[in-house]
């Protein structure tokens, strides 16, 4: 798909809202509780939602283009971050106390009292609730940031490529 193709920005918010769905069938399908590091991941997902949305209102305008990029590259290396600080604390539980019960939102979102069915920690960091293919759901969070950012960074390419043209 072309860099400034509504579709392109639209599998993005897509897949990012199915992540967020998934996120919530494992918390109030299968019981598993969300620790703050899921919760801050969570939000994470959220931008890159929000960055498909944002790139999906008029992708031929390089302002909202850049604006998409920028939530985009923010909110997958924020997640990856974070993603990470969730494997070490999985795999040495002594650094668990670097992780909070409660979330730490600012003032001025505080989303787990506005939204505590999906920004509520009710788990543990160095709880490990499920694995799939030998990975913890943290260690699947790290692929997931990395494939978004291995796809921003082809899709900037791509938007460079454009812009300089053909080379003789």
């Amino acid at each position: 798909m072309p860099v400034k193709s509504r579709r392109a920005w639209w599998l993005l918010a897509l897949s990012a809202l199915g992540l967020e769905l998934t996120a919530l069938w494992f918390q109030h399908g299968m019981g598993l509780d969300p620790c703050v590091k899921c919760v801050y991941e969570r939000v994470a997902v959220l931008g890159l939602f929000t960055a498909g949305l944002i790139g999906s209102i008029q992708p031929a305008l390089f302002a909202l283009r850049l604006a998409g990029y920028l939530a985009w590259v923010i909110s997958a290396v924020w997640g990856l971050h974070l993603a990470l600080q969730h494997v070490g604390i999985q795999h040495d539980p002594s650094t668990a106390f670097s992780c909070s019960f409660a979330a730490e939102f600012p003032s001025w979102a505080k989303l787990d009292e506005w939204f505590p069915a999906m920004f509520l920690p009710t788990g543990y960091c160095d709880d490990i609730q499920w694995q799939w293919l030998s990975l913890t759901m943290a260690q699947w969070m790290v692929v997931v940031f990395c494939i978004y950012l291995s796809i921003l960074l082809a899709v900037l390419y791509s938007e460079w490529r454009l812009r300089a043209g053909p080379q003789t």
